[in-house]
């Protein structure tokens, strides 16, 4: 049996029982909550390795359960939502999920995108350069500790931004492409949108840039994707 636990918020009794079925086959461990306020409590009794939400719950949203978990947590999160609309599944990754999956969807295609974000967890990029610490001007990153600081606040990531930062350090001269960017941050194996990436980056030069509009660190390298300019 794995060791893995997946939270699963899902207030469809009959989703969550085919989901959870779906999981315990693959050897996962599967903790259920119907809605928000029961997924906050069980995310901080337990040791979850990913979060599988539905947006739409019957307490409070989906999305403040994201954004709350986030707020203390990089654990992957993969949303359920109903609302197909291109803006909806971007303002998802905004507040900071790594993926999303649309209803209705093929549990084979559930199945698959849980494997290839966890594979991904576990075999997280390697700290930059020769050290595993990084400090220029107001920026400070702790790669073994995972602490990301600006002006001596610490800022939380995603773990899909987390990889990026972390790669663009690590290869500070080197510009990325959208595709690679794509295999590091959601795994070689994602099929949604390109954008999705330019929607992760606009997130991490938020957080990151004093001003995100003309960015010192992650810089767009036109016609080819993005570098870090923070050397």
């Amino acid at each position: 049996m794995s060791e893995k636990k997946i939270l699963v918020v899902e207030d469809e009794v009959k989703i969550l029982e085919v989901v959870t079925s779906l999981l315990e086959s693959r050897g996962y461990q599967v903790i259920q909550a119907v809605d928000g306020k029961e997924a906050l409590v069980l995310f901080e009794r337990e040791n979850i390795s990913l979060v599988l939400l539905d947006l739409m719950l019957p307490d409070i949203s989906g999305e403040e359960v994201c954004h709350k978990i986030r707020g203390k947590s990089r654990v992957p999160i993969i949303m359920l939502t109903a609302k197909a609309e291109e803006e909806h599944l971007l303002n998802g990754l905004h507040i900071g999920a790594d993926d999303y999956i649309t209803k209705p969807f093929s549990l084979r295609e559930l199945a698959a995108r849980i494997e290839v974000i966890l594979r991904r967890v576990s075999g997280e990029l390697k700290p930059l350069y020769q050290s595993n610490y990084f400090e220029k001007g107001e920026l400070v990153i702790d790669v073994e500790a995972n602490i990301l600081k600006k002006r001596g606040q610490q800022i939380k990531l995603t773990r899909s931004e987390w990889n990026l930062l972390l790669a663009f350090i690590k290869y500070p001269n080197k510009v990325f492409t959208r595709d690679e960017l794509i295999q590091i941050a959601l795994g070689e194996e994602y099929g949604g949108y390109d954008r999705t990436i330019d929607s992760h980056i606009k997130n991490l030069r938020q957080k990151i840039e004093d001003v995100p509009k003309s960015p010192a660190y992650i810089v767009t390298v036109h016609g080819k994707g993005y570098k870090f300019g923070g050397v």
